[in-house]
C-alpha cells in the first residue's frame, strides 16, 4: 500500500508552457462570443488560481452578463479547445529542470500514488504534461482540476475522494502532499491538514514559500533526492549512489 498521495501542480511546478494557457482563454473566447478576448481582460492573474475562479474574472472584466451563469459553458470550451494546442506546447513549452527524473524516482520507492492538483481543466493539464513525457507516473483519474472548484483548497478532497475509490487507501492529513510554486499552493495544504512543498520555480520566491507555512521549500527540482526526501522524509529513500 501506498502511504503517500502525491499532488503536483502544474504551471511553473512541472512545466512552463510559456503562453499557451491564456491563449487557451483567447480561442474560447472567440468560440463563444465570436470577438477577440479584449484587452481589459487580456492579462488576468493565473498564478495558483483555478480556471473556474480565473474564468469568472475574465467573463466580467469582458462584460459578459451572468458570469456565474456562463462559466460551466466557458469551461466546456476550454476543455474541448485543450487538445488543439498540443503542437504550441511542443513549440513553446518546456519540462522544468528535474520533473522527470522526480516523478520517476518517487515512483521507483513503491511509497507513492501521484498525480495533479491543479488550476488547469484536466484536458489542459495532460496537454501540458503528455509531450514531455511526464504522464507516465502520473494518475490523471485521481487528480483534481480547475473547472472544479474556484477555491483550490476544495480540490484536495476531490483528489482524496478519488484515490480512495481508485485504491481503497485514505490519504488524511499529511499523507497527502502538495507541491507547488505559490502561495495558493500552500494554502490550500494547510486548509486541509496535508504537507505543503514549495518550489520556488515560479513568480513566487523561497521566502514568499516559506512564509506561506511550507513545510518544506526547494530552489527547483533539480536535486532528486532533495525533491523526494522533502516529500516523503530521508527514513523512506534511499539516495542513489554518487
Amino acid at each position: 500500500m501506498s502511504a503517500f498521495l502525491v499532488l503536483w501542480d502544474v504551471d511553473f511546478t512541472l512545466v512552463d508552457t510559456r503562453g499557451v494557457g491564456f491563449k487557451l482563454y483567447q480561442l474560447a473566447f472567440t468560440e463563444l462570443y465570436g470577438t477577440e478576448l479584449p484587452a481589459r481582460a487580456a492579462k488576468p492573474n493565473m498564478a495558483g488560481r483555478t480556471d473556474r475562479a480565473i474564468a469568472l474574472d475574465v467573463l466580467a472584466l469582458c462584460g459578459i452578463p451572468d458570469p456565474p451563469g456562463q462559466v460551466a459553458r466557458f469551461e466546456a470550451a476550454l476543455s474541448r479547445l485543450a487538445p488543439s494546442l498540443g503542437e504550441m506546447v511542443v513549440a513553446r513549452g518546456v519540462a522544468l529542470p528535474g520533473t522527470a527524473a522526480a516523478l520517476a524516482a518517487l515512483a521507483a520507492t513503491g511509497a507513492v500514488r501521484q498525480s495533479v492538483l491543479t488550476g488547469n481543466v484536466k484536458e489542459m493539464a495532460e496537454v501540458k504534461l503528455a509531450p514531455f513525457g511526464l504522464t507516465a507516473h502520473l494518475d490523471l483519474d485521481i487528480g483534481a482540476y480547475g473547472n472544479e472548484s474556484g477555491v483550490r483548497s476544495d480540490l484536495v478532497g476531490l483528489a482524496r475522494d478519488r484515490a480512495f475509490a481508485a485504491y481503497g487507501q485514505h490519504y488524511g492529513g499529511e499523507a497527502t502532499v502538495l507541491v507547488g510554486d505559490t502561495p495558493l499552493d500552500v494554502e490550500a495544504a494547510l486548509a486541509t491538514g496535508a504537507r505543503a512543498v514549495g518550489v520556488a520555480t515560479g513568480q513566487s520566491s523561497a521566502s514568499d514559500l516559506a512564509a506561506a507555512g511550507a513545510h518544506a521549500v526547494l530552489p527547483d527540482l533539480a536535486d532528486t533526492d532533495s525533491v523526494v526526501e522533502a516529500i516523503i522524509g530521508p527514513e523512506r529513500y534511499q539516495p542513489r549512489p554518487a
